[in-house]
């Protein structure tokens, strides 16, 4: 959370967009370390800059179901942001995982609308790619990806059209607001967060392109419990939308959505009949998994619930 202050107080302050990233060129580890298979890739964008990224096929002997293009959020790079993808190449979709110029091993520095480039050379590599063809695609945003991905389908509206599906996990509405919420939550800040929150430039955030989005139904997820994007923020995000849309609440921190199997499973169900799923209306519907909180037998705790 301080980091979010710190980014925030400095592109208040500056209005600077490239401030909306948090960039690390350290790579700890590969896909390798969660024992999948993978191959480095090299994308180059339409200005010349060399982007790195991750292909993770399908595990060998499962039915292939389609590709799915990863956008990360803002902070560190790929490696930090597996959590996200890990699981899909054992369902049976092949992932292309992106990082953003100047993050990981890729070159450059990021800022907008630059990094928009970056997207349009991970869809043109897809369309090169003899894996991906005639297969359904689907692009899952998490927190910022997701955000850019929004801005980026609206101004290039052929490629929502290509798009099996569209997977919004955690993903601010608008910068402004957002610089204002966490704004509110520090001390320091918070007698101010009204005039210094109108400094971060919104005119790229998600809640202007989303109306313009159509093709491809979106699924919406957000935690009740997230304290990096709040829960109306995604909410909003989710009104303009135009349908088919789902919005399923979640629990847990921000964008750990996939690190519990109920929610890779809602994902699953959806790209299984974007069209017509609906979701876990009530969060009593989700199982719980969390350990026992004290040593009640299993037939008695059982009967309590």
């Amino acid at each position: 959370m301080t980091r979010w202050i710190f980014v925030a107080l400095l592109a208040l302050l500056s209005g600077c967009s490239e401030l909306l990233f948090y960039p690390s060129p350290d790579v700890p580890f590969t896909p390798a370390r969660a024992k999948l298979e993978y191959r480095d890739v090299t994308l180059t964008t339409s200005d010349g800059v060399q982007l790195a990224g991750w292909w993770l096929p399908a595990r060998e002997g499962v039915p292939l179901k389609g590709t799915v293009l990863h956008l990360h959020g803002n902070g560190g790079n790929m490696a930090w942001h597996l959590g996200g993808a890990f699981w899909l190449p054992k369902q049976g979709y092949q992932v292309l995982m992106l990082d953003y110029r100047g993050y990981g091993r890729s070159h450059g520095a990021p800022s907008l609308p630059a990094v928009y480039r970056d997207i349009d050379a991970a869809f043109a590599w897809l369309d090169k790619a003899p894996e991906a063809q005639g297969k359904p695609l689907v692009l899952l945003g998490q927190s910022l990806g997701g955000a850019l991905a929004v801005h980026y389908l609206a101004e290039h509206p052929q490629r929502s059209r290509q798009l099996h599906a569209l997977v919004l996990d955690g993903v601010p509405a608008s910068y402004r607001d957002v610089a204002r919420y966490t704004l509110d939550n520090a001390w320091l800040t918070w007698p101010l967060q009204v005039p210094l929150s109108w400094l971060v430039p919104d005119g790229d955030s998600a809640i202007g392109a989303m109306p313009r989005l159509s093709g491809a139904p979106v699924l919406f997820f957000h935690s009740i419990d997230d304290t990096i994007v709040p829960l109306e923020n995604g909410l909003s995000l989710y009104k303009a939308a135009n349908p088919p849309k789902v919005f399923q609440l979640t629990r847990g921190n921000h964008v750990e959505t996939f690190g519990d199997p109920t929610w890779r499973e809602v994902m699953l169900r959806f790209l299984d009949d974007p069209q017509h799923f609906t979701g876990l209306r009530r969060l009593a519907e989700i199982p719980r998994t969390d350990p026992p909180v004290n040593s009640q037998p299993a037939q008695q705790k059982q009967g309590s619930q």
